[in-house]
C-alpha cells in the first residue's frame, strides 16, 4: 500500500512532533494531578466541619502551648493574648521560649499576659546556646518540651505554635476534641496566611496549593498511607507519643521541621492535617521580595540538596507549567489544543484555593507566571546553598541535616 503523505506533509509532521510531545505530556500531567493526587486541589480537608464538636471528652486533657520565638516583637503580644483567651475547659498554660531575641520579644510577651491579668498562666524561658547539630526553632521547641516534661503534672498534649499565629477562642477546644475523638497523636492546622498585598495575592494561594500537591492532605490523614506532613504553625502533639518517638531530638537537624515531625509521629499513630479559619498568620508580606526568603530558605532542602532533583524539577515545571501558554499561543492544531487544555486544567485546579483566600479567580490564568516565580525561588535556594548560606532565616544559616540522619 502506497502512503498518501507527500514529502511536505512528512516534513510538517516531523516539525510538529516536539510540540505535540510536550503538549501531550503537560496535558497528561495535569489530568493526573486532578484525578490521581487525592483530590488535594479541592481543599476539602478543613476543621470547620461540625462533626468534630459532636462528641466532647468526659475529662478535658491538660495542654501546654510551647511557642518558640525569635525577634517576634511585632506579633508576639497578639499571639499570646489569643492563646490566653481560649475558652478551653481543661487546664491550659503557655510557655514562650525566647530564642536569643534582640528586640524585646520576651518582655513584650510578659507585658501582654500581665495586662490581661493572666501572667500566672505564662512562663517565658530563655533558650540556651544553639548546639551545632540543631536548627534554631527545633532547639527552642526541645527546650520547651524539656520544661513541660519536668513539671509535677506534665500535660497530655503539647501545642507547638509559631509566635505569629493568632487563634479564635474555640480553636484549642476544636483541636482537642478532634484529637481525642480519633485517637490522633498529631493534629495540625495550616493557619490561614495573610493575603492582601499584590505579592501575597499572587503567591500565597499557590504556596498552599503546591504544599498540598506535595503532601495531599487526604493521604496524610489516612493511617494506611505513608504520606506524612504537618503545618508548623499549629501542631497539637500527644506528649507520650512524642516521647516514644524519641522527642524533638529525633528531628533536630531538619530544616523542614513540621513535615519531619509529621513523618516521625505517623509511625506512632494516626495524624491529621487540615486547613482552618481558626488560626491565622499575623505576618504580612508587603512585596514579592519579602515572600522570597520564606520559600527559598527550604526549597532546596525539599529536593534533599540534590542537583539531579533540581534539574528534574526545572524540567518538570518547564514542561507542565511554562510550556502550555507558549504552545497555546505559538502553535496550531493538536499541540495548541492540548497545550490550551493543560493551561485550563492548571487554572481550574487553583480555583478552590483562590476561593478559600477570597482572591480573584483570574489569578488561575496566571499560574504559569506564578510557577515561574517559584522556580526562580528554588534556583535561588540552590544558589544560596552553594554559597554556604542555605536555610538563612533571621540571621541564622542552617545547612543540610548531618550525614546518616
Amino acid at each position: 500500500m502506497v502512503s498518501e503523505c507527500g514529502p511536505f506533509e512528512v516534513m510538517a509532521l516531523s516539525s510538529e512532533t516536539p510540540e505535540l510531545v510536550i503538549a501531550s505530556v503537560a496535558c497528561a500531567a495535569w489530568t493526573y494531578v486532578l484525578l490521581m493526587r487525592g483530590g488535594f486541589w479541592r481543599a476539602a480537608e478543613r476543621d470547620d466541619d461540625e462533626s468534630s464538636a459532636s462528641c466532647l471528652p468526659d475529662v478535658w486533657p491538660r495542654v501546654i502551648a510551647v511557642v518558640p520565638a525569635r525577634n517576634e516583637a511585632e506579633v508576639i503580644a497578639a499571639s499570646v493574648i489569643s492563646l490566653l483567651r481560649q475558652d478551653y475547659r481543661g487546664a491550659f498554660e503557655i510557655v514562650v521560649v525566647d530564642d536569643h531575641s534582640t528586640d524585646g520579644t520576651a518582655a513584650l510577651a510578659h507585658a501582654a499576659a500581665a495586662n490581661a491579668g493572666l501572667a500566672n498562666r505564662l512562663a517565658v524561658l530563655s533558650a540556651p546556646s544553639l548546639p551545632t547539630a540543631w536548627t534554631g526553632k527545633l532547639w527552642a521547641m526541645n527546650c520547651g518540651t524539656g520544661y513541660v516534661d519536668d513539671l509535677p503534672v506534665p500535660p497530655d498534649y503539647v501545642l507547638f505554635t509559631d509566635a505569629d499565629i493568632s487563634y479564635s477562642s474555640e480553636a484549642l477546644t476544636t483541636l482537642v476534641v478532634r484529637a481525642e475523638r480519633h485517637g490522633l497523636v498529631l493534629t495540625s492546622l495550616m493557619a490561614k496566611l495573610h493575603c492582601e498585598s499584590f505579592g501575597e495575592r499572587a503567591l500565597i494561594p499557590a504556596f498552599i496549593f503546591f504544599f498540598r500537591m506535595l503532601y495531599p492532605f487526604a493521604w496524610v490523614n489516612r493511617p494506611e498511607r505513608s504520606t506524612a506532613a504537618a503545618a508548623g504553625g499549629c501542631m497539637l502533639v500527644q506528649r507520650k507519643a512524642l516521647q516514644a518517638a524519641g522527642g524533638i531530638a529525633a528531628v533536630r537537624g531538619e530544616l523542614i521541621d513540621d513535615c519531619a515531625l509529621g513523618r516521625l509521629l505517623k509511625r506512632q499513630g494516626p495524624i491529621w492535617l487540615g486547613l482552618t479559619q481558626r488560626a491565622r498568620s499575623l505576618r504580612a508580606f508587603r512585596s514579592i521580595g519579602e515572600i522570597r526568603p520564606m520559600i527559598s530558605r527550604s526549597a532546596y532542602a525539599q529536593l534533599r540538596y540534590s542537583p539531579w532533583l533540581l534539574i528534574g524539577t526545572v524540567a518538570a515545571i518547564a514542561v507542565t507549567c511554562l510550556a502550555p501558554p507558549l504552545l497555546a499561543v505559538g502553535t496550531s492544531g493538536v499541540p495548541r489544543l492540548l497545550a490550551a487544555a493543560a493551561w485550563v486544567q492548571m487554572a481550574l485546579a487553583l480555583q478552590p484555593t483562590l476561593r478559600y483566600y477570597a482572591v480573584s479567580r483570574w489569578w488561575g490564568a496566571g499560574m504559569p507566571a506564578i510557577a515561574a516565580a517559584y522556580l526562580a525561588f528554588t534556583l535561588d535556594s540552590a544558589f544560596q546553598h552553594s554559597r554556604g548560606r542555605g536555610g538563612l532565616w533571621k540571621g541564622r544559616v542552617h545547612g543540610p541535616a548531618p550525614e546518616g540522619r
